[in-house]
């Protein structure tokens, strides 16, 4: 059978498809305890004699497929092979029930550490790219989109935010219970909690609800750092058109973390990322709304369809709120980018480089000479589509060369040839 990703041929399984999860979950902070219980509606892609679920970490003591006792399963360190009673047929819609339990820790892949989290007070969810399976199992494939409700139950004196709308808080004994929806299609790797000892403050962010979570000692640097946050979503809703998702938050946590990090819905930063400095970054993080998450990858090849969109997002913000130009953050770029090992390929950097930073600067990069090459009204009528077109979908780099030459009526194949499909950086136009 092929692997469902060649940057991550280990995880996911391409015989069924996902249509919803509900995750419930008692975690303990004391102690790291998790005890969980998730309910995935899925259809058959192909007949069906067993299928895979992702699974890191946890124990699976309990498995049914349709309520059936007599489904079998047996686990190794990174699945769970799950074998019905009777043998699915071509696109028969059936139900998995799996009740697991451990101790929840970030799994080690070549990208680092990521999933779930401790922090010193706390929890992090931080699942790019595979990191999804290290708190619930999943089809843990970037394609396989699916609607989530997720019941978080945990000590009262902690707050969680979760991927979707908040729908019921209520106590249980000295715990509270944290329901959330999403009707959006999400991918696993974009599912996330955040539990912390936070404030919640609402805001209005030019029509979007949403909030700040973080700790009451950072209240005065938090509400610096993000003043200028109702402005971004105003000028991105320009650029890209109406923000994809229901409401917008931002948790941040009492640590210091290496990046920032985004999730359906939401972005994560560390109490280090509240100086002057880190506005980009606030820019970057809510441009994923649309480019990433809104839009999401069919592959990981077309990494650069997520930052390098995010990335220029960047230099969209510093040309509206005042800043250096789109056209002069590219010559600082162009530079940079020149000045390095020019064995980068774009369009497919494979999945030791898929986070080098030459992908979000030269993804930008390409995106701006495509700029030049249009003219500014049909570039942003190329974006506007883009994101219309593909709104809680998938797409691929060829989706948005089409999409380009569909909006121009011109031939830019010469352009995304040189830039996406060859390793030496081309002249600035």
């Amino acid at each position: 059978m092929p692997a469902p990703d060649a940057y991550a041929p280990q995880s996911g399984d391409l015989s069924y498809d996902v249509e919803s999860y509900d995750i419930q979950i008692d975690y303990k902070p004391s102690t790291n305890r998790l005890s969980g219980r998730v309910v995935i509606n899925a259809v058959a892609r192909r007949p069906l004699r067993s299928f895979a679920l992702d699974l890191v970490g946890l124990r699976a003591n309990k498995v049914r497929v349709d309520g059936e006792r007599r489904t079998s399963f047996r686990q190794g360190p990174r699945m769970l092979r799950v074998t019905p009673a009777a043998p699915l047929a071509l696109d028969d819609r059936f139900s998995i029930e799996v009740a697991y339990a451990g101790a929840p820790s970030p799994r080690r892949s070549r990208w680092g550490t990521i999933g779930w989290e401790e922090l010193e007070d706390g929890v992090l969810v931080a699942a790019q790219p595979t990191g999804a399976p290290t708190w619930f199992p999943c089809n843990d494939r970037p394609d396989d989109k699916a609607a989530y409700r997720i019941s978080v139950t945990t000590d009262a004196a902690y707050r969680v935010v979760a991927t979707g709308e908040r729908r019921e808080v209520r106590r249980a004994g000295g715990s509270l219970v944290w329901t959330f929806e999403q009707p959006v299609p999400t991918a696993t790797y974009l599912a996330t909690v955040q539990i912390g000892r936070y404030v919640e403050t609402a805001l209005e962010l030019d029509g979007v609800p949403g909030a700040l979570h973080h700790p009451p000692s950072l209240n005065r640097e938090v509400g610096t750092a993000f003043a200028d946050l109702g402005a971004m979503m105003r000028a991105f809703q320009h650029a890209f058109g109406p923000y994809p998702l229901g409401r917008y938050d931002v948790v941040v946590t009492a640590d210091a973390l290496e990046i920032p990090l985004e999730a359906q819905g939401m972005a994560v930063f560390g109490s280090n990322h509240l100086d002057g400095s880190a506005e980009r970054l606030v820019a970057h993080e809510l441009a994923h709304q649309w480019f990433g998450n809104s839009v999401g990858l069919s592959h990981w090849r077309d990494i650069w369809l997520n930052e390098g969109f995010a990335c220029y997002a960047e230099w969209i913000w510093s040309e509206a709120s005042g800043g250096p130009t789109a056209a002069a953050r590219a010559a600082v770029h162009h530079a940079r980018v020149a000045a390095q090992p020019q064995d980068l390929l774009l369009s497919d950097p494979g999945p030791d480089l898929m986070f080098d930073d030459r992908v979000y600067k030269r993804g930008a990069l390409t995106l701006h000479a495509l700029r030049v090459r249009v003219g500014d009204r049909a570039f942003f009528e190329i974006l506007h589509r883009w994101c219309a077109d593909h709104r809680h979908g998938l797409a691929t780099t060829e989706d948005f060369v089409a999409c380009a030459e569909a909006v121009t009526d011109e031939p830019l194949a010469d352009l995304f040839m040189r830039w996406l499909s060859h390793t030496p950086l081309p002249p600035l136009p």
